[in-house]
């Protein structure tokens, strides 16, 4: 038994290399035909073709799904980087609508400022603001303007829509505004177009009420609400807001500044014949008096000078 695998080992080895040099001969004969520029051998390369690839289409089929697999799969990758990119570009756009939305609003904000009809004895500075109390008991906020600024306590403050408060409490780069809803608030005001006064009190809701009003009757929801001017605390003639009627069937007010975006701040400075003692105390020494009735006065006194001289 020993002896016979041994001769099968002697006949292996040679036939192997045999095997391997025909192998090499025919691929080296396949090389030299397939090179070889010759009219004659290019017409047996055809029909050698003609006839062999026809009949070893079935080995081609695994052949030709592997090259579509890996085709397909280079599609894919190509496809999903081109949706990472796109993803990417999305995201981007995304940064770009909100920065562009919120410099939109400042914009809108802005133009709002900058189209308020107010008293012309009336200048203004406009800050922006810094912080809130954040607190449900104290409504106000921060502005970065203060005394370097010739901010001074008391002074009305609009966001360009209406009312929003006024300064109490002056630093030198800061102030704050103690906001209409604020429950220490107490401002007088106008209800057109029955020319009703009343006291506007906040009581840190979104629409303070109404105290005493003179005849509640003439007054309807929607009515247009602003500042009267009296006591000389705000000038006259600022929006406040329009007349609503609460849930507890009182009147309040819809104030018309948007105290949930708050971002500027336009901080009037009031006529003059204020003094102001401490912070949140005011005191007029002369009221303040429309423009037009300041100037009806004196075009009445210019006519009884001219009436005097002339007699």
């Amino acid at each position: 038994m020993a002896t016979n695998r041994q001769q099968n080992t002697d006949y292996v080895g040679p036939l192997r290399r045999l095997f391997v040099g025909i192998l090499i001969l025919f691929l080296l004969l396949v090389f030299l035909v397939w090179r070889i520029d010759s009219p004659r051998v290019e017409r047996f390369r055809a029909q050698l073709i003609d006839r062999v690839v026809p009949n070893f289409e079935w080995a081609l089929v695994p052949v030709t799904s592997l090259v579509g697999m890996a085709e397909d799969f280079q599609s894919y990758t190509r496809i999903y980087e081109q949706n990472q990119e796109l993803r990417r570009e999305l995201r981007q756009m995304k940064a770009w609508k909100e920065a562009a939305l919120q410099l939109e609003q400042e914009n809108a904000k802005l133009l709002n400022l900058n189209n308020v009809r107010l008293d012309a004895q009336l200048s203004y500075v406009t800050g922006v603001v810094l912080a809130d109390s954040g607190s449900p008991f104290r409504q106000s906020v921060l502005l970065n303007v203060g005394m370097r600024d010739g901010i001074v306590d008391g002074w009305a403050a609009t966001d360009g829509l209406g009312l929003v408060g006024r300064i109490s409490g002056v630093g030198n780069q800061t102030s704050r505004v103690v906001l209409l809803t604020d429950s220490n608030s107490r401002i007088p005001i106008s209800v057109q177009p029955s020319g009703q006064t009343a006291l506007l009190r906040g009581d840190n809701t979104a629409t303070p009420p109404l105290e005493y009003l003179e005849s509640p009757e003439k007054v309807r929801p929607g009515d247009r609400v602003i500042s009267s001017g009296d006591g000389g605390v705000f000038p006259a003639g600022l929006l406040v807001g329009h007349i609503a009627m609460g849930t507890d069937r009182r009147l309040r007010v819809r104030l018309s500044a948007d105290y949930e975006r708050l971002e500027f701040l336009r901080v009037l400075r009031s006529h003059p014949g204020e003094e102001v003692l401490d912070a949140g105390g005011l005191i007029v020494t002369r009221p303040a008096v429309p423009p037009i009735e300041e100037l009806l006065s004196e075009e009445g006194t210019t006519s009884t000078t001219d009436g005097e001289a002339t007699q």
